[in-house]
């Protein structure tokens, strides 16, 4: 997996940093952490049930600012809220290919991880997390190409449970301020329902996407 080969030179970086002086991320710690995040989904799907069974459903990347909020629960452990929404495009695929636009959604996905911090008193601080995940779609809106194609189309988006995985690393640049870089794969399905008319259309979909981030945080 991804995720793994993110790890190793992260521990391989943090192996190299020796006895750097810092100042030790312990328990009772607040770390906040803003990030600038691309989200980049795996996205595979069914055919569109009943009109379109040869029809595939792509879902495009997205950028966006996130935050988070990490809770030491010991020199080593820590638990991690993060917070972001993203805009995206569903396209046409296979059968639908000639309508590049489908759809557009909001997806708001607060993700709770439980994460391992590997040297929580050294400079660099890599740590990897595990968690859950429950994704929420909104404002999901059909495009003028898909209405011009079938008629005026209601487009509504099942809401998601799933697993998160997590790896990144801390530096320091102060002894409060440090960089972060991150990054995630978070477990998301989906069905996608289509209603024009009196006509009903479903569709399931897996997007589990890889959310890269890189961005500064704040140990309170």
């Amino acid at each position: 997996m991804r995720i793994a080969s993110f790890a190793a030179p992260l521990l391989g970086l943090a192996a190299l940093s020796g006895a750097a002086p810092a100042l030790a991320q312990q328990k009772g710690d607040v770390l906040v952490r803003v990030r600038a995040i691309m989200v980049s989904p795996n996205e595979s799907s069914g055919g569109v049930q009943p009109s379109f069974p040869g029809a595939r459903i792509g879902v495009t990347d997205s950028y966006a600012p996130e935050l988070d909020f990490t809770y030491m629960l010991s020199d080593h452990l820590g638990t991690e809220l993060i917070l972001a929404t993203t805009k995206h495009q569903l396209q046409g695929r296979a059968a639908l290919a000639g309508i590049d636009h489908l759809a557009s959604t909001w997806v708001l996905p607060p993700t709770l991880t439980l994460q391992y911090h590997f040297l929580p008193h050294a400079k660099i601080r890599p740590y990897v997390g595990a968690g859950v995940n429950y994704t929420i779609f909104y404002s999901s809106k059909a495009s003028g190409a898909l209405k011009a194609a079938i008629g005026n189309t209601d487009v509504h988006l099942k809401n998601s449970f799933g697993y998160a995985l997590q790896a990144g690393l801390d530096f320091d640049i102060t002894k409060r301020v440090f960089a972060n870089l991150d990054v995630k794969y978070i477990d998301i399905d989906t069905k996608a329902r289509l209603t024009t008319g009196a006509s009903v259309n479903r569709v399931d979909s897996s997007i589990d996407p890889l959310v890269f981030g890189v961005g500064l945080g704040l140990r309170l």
